[in-house]
């Protein structure tokens, strides 16, 4: 049986549909790298939309582009290029402080420039390149297929360094992330934590581009989180409902490619769109909802305490 008789249709049995995906090697490779990815987004992603760094975020997702070409170009692994090009563009933006007099103006200003340099950069390469020009859907939209067990493996190993550091450095990255003035006077090395974390923004992009593509691996970083700080505003629950959207979202993503024609990347961001939204729509609805009034006991009007009489 070849991959195009097994990819016939969903057959409403998900017991049986999951086991006949999972047949593949190449599925199962895809959902262990897709979970690796997920959980390394979403906590990423939750401190960058924390520290109000979606723009960055957005530039590192691009250039891994230009990364992946360069490195087919000069016939090296498309990995390097992902990782080399994201780290090397998150030191960049890193040159600049975010605090000071026009701090934040001049991150978003040297970002903006980075961004599209280097976008234009990858087009040359992909122009140079005359056979590359039948993966470049892939690299911008994302592809399950030809996940190898060793690109899993590397990007196992680069998440768990990667979410270790974040491990050493996260209480203080939380403190400079919500008041960077008053964790400075206290003597928190806000300057060092902020050029950490971009640099494992710049892997945790590097990373993601290579299952969801580099024009939708923003949307793993960002949705999840920002549809969690929506739902409470507890840093470690928040965290941990980052963390189980992004999950829910790429396997959902990935069934939905096995049976479709269609990119993950446009489930990636069609599903994690669909839970912002209706996060969204659930805290304004409890926002509006009118209060309900209470008598002299603290109790609603028209409501006995406990025990007593109406």
């Amino acid at each position: 049986m070849n991959w195009a008789e097994a990819n016939a249709g969903w057959s409403w049995n998900p017991v049986t549909d999951i086991q006949h995906m999972w047949a593949f090697p190449f599925m199962v490779n895809a959902f262990r790298a897709g979970t690796v990815v997920a959980v390394l987004a979403a906590v990423i992603g939750w401190y960058m939309v924390l520290r109000k760094q979606s723009f960055a975020g957005h530039t590192l997702s691009v250039i891994s582009f230009p990364g992946a070409a360069c490195a087919t170009l000069l016939g090296v692994s498309a990995s390097l290029g992902y990782f080399a090009f994201c780290v090397g563009g998150a030191l960049v933006i890193a040159a600049i402080p975010r605090s000071g007099h026009g701090g934040r103006s001049q991150e978003s200003a040297l970002t903006g420039t980075v961004q599209a340099f280097l976008l234009a950069c990858g087009f040359l390469f992909v122009a140079l390149y005359k056979g590359f020009l039948g993966g470049v859907n892939s690299l911008l939209f994302g592809s399950f297929l030809g996940i190898t067990t060793t690109q899993v493996a590397t990007l196992a190993v680069v998440a768990a360094l990667a979410l270790g550091v974040l491990a050493l450095i996260g209480r203080p990255l939380l403190f400079a992330s919500v008041d960077g003035g008053v964790a400075a006077a206290r003597g928190v090395p806000v300057r060092i934590l902020s050029v950490v974390f971009l640099v494992l923004l710049g892997a945790a992009t590097a990373e993601a581009s290579q299952i969801t593509g580099t024009l939708l691996v923003f949307a793993l970083l960002v949705m999840p989180a920002a549809a969690a700080q929506q739902l409470t505003a507890r840093p470690a629950l928040s965290l941990l409902a980052s963390v189980l959207i992004a999950v829910l979202v790429t396997w959902c993503a990935l069934i939905a490619a096995y049976y479709s024609p269609y990119p993950i990347g446009f489930y990636v961001t069609t599903f994690a769109f669909g839970v912002y939204a209706l996060a969204r729509t659930g805290r304004a609805l409890a926002v509006i909802r009118p209060p309900v009034p209470r008598g002299p006991a603290n109790t609603p009007v028209g409501h006995a305490p406990l025990g007593g009489t109406s």
